[in-house]
């Protein structure tokens, strides 16, 4: 029994030691929490890129990717070292009040309205988007929105003001809310054979279209642009500002823009990057 308890003694030390070098291999691996978008996230974007970073820099970089909204929040209250994300209003407004220290700008794709390939409304091949969603609404035709205060949601209920429409107030009948990230709405519209705003981004790499294709692009109120913000220290002292900026830095980098350059899938870039 006494070698027992020994024994067992032993293997509680043992365990004990092992958590002690885990935890000293933690903080021997510094990294940065970036609070972004989705669409980075869903794309793909973010596992292409961020070992390459990681390589180069020793940094590992934790994203926590939720709706554009949200991601401003969390930076706000200090739960991210930066923020990336794609609502230039909303971020010029968090570095005006100071929670950020500089926006700066990184890369650009575009905003595309997706629907059924047959068309039923008739405005495939349409380079208007506002014009195009005031066909929607006066036909009923199914719309579907993320609902979710993202950068994509913010964009969609920005162009249906261009329409003069207000669709929330049909909110449940024609015009759907899903609350979700774009992949999921994406999900719901092709089960619904509806429309919704997609980024090209998480577009290119849905693999669940069903019925859905592009009907709408190239209209400038479309464009997507893209940035990131090291969240002021000023207002949260704990924020990581060294390696948070050594992080903006590498992503407007020449090494960090042709990394978000090379990024295609079959063939199509996804992102342009447009750092200054």
């Amino acid at each position: 029994m006494r070698y027992l308890k020994k024994c067992v003694g032993a293997i509680g030390m043992s365990i004990a030691s092992m958590a002690l070098l885990v935890s000293a291999g933690q903080a021997d691996n510094p990294f940065i929490t970036v609070a972004s978008t989705t669409s980075t996230a869903n794309s793909g974007l973010f596992d292409d890129i961020l070992p390459k970073f990681t390589k180069k820099s020793g940094i590992d970089v934790r994203v926590v990717a939720v709706g554009t909204g949200q991601a401003i929040r969390l930076a706000r209250k200090g739960d991210a070292d930066v923020l990336f994300v794609h609502h230039r209003p909303s971020e010029e407004k968090f570095v005006t009040e100071g929670f950020g220290v500089k926006r700066y700008d990184v890369m650009v794709n575009d905003f595309v309205i997706v629907g059924p390939k047959e068309d039923p409304v008739g405005i495939k091949g349409g380079h208007d988007a506002a014009k195009a969603l005031s066909i929607i609404a006066a036909k009923e035709a199914v719309f579907v929105s993320r609902g979710d205060d993202s950068g994509t949601n913010k964009r969609e209920r920005s162009v249906w003001k261009e329409a003069g429409v207000d669709p929330v107030k049909d909110s449940g009948t024609w015009y759907r809310e899903s609350g979700s990230g774009m992949g999921a709405t994406l999900n719901t519209a092709a089960a619904m054979n509806g429309h919704t705003l997609a980024d090209r981004g998480t577009w290119l790499s849905f693999k669940n279209r069903g019925p859905l294709v592009v009907l709408v692009e190239g209209d400038k109120r479309l464009m997507n642009p893209y940035g990131v913000i090291l969240v002021n220290s000023k207002k949260h002292a704990h924020v990581k500002s060294a390696m948070g900026q050594k992080f903006i830095d590498w992503l407007v980098s020449s090494n960090g823009q042709a990394a978000i350059g090379a990024f295609k899938i079959n063939g199509q870039v996804l992102f342009k990057p447009n750092a200054r």
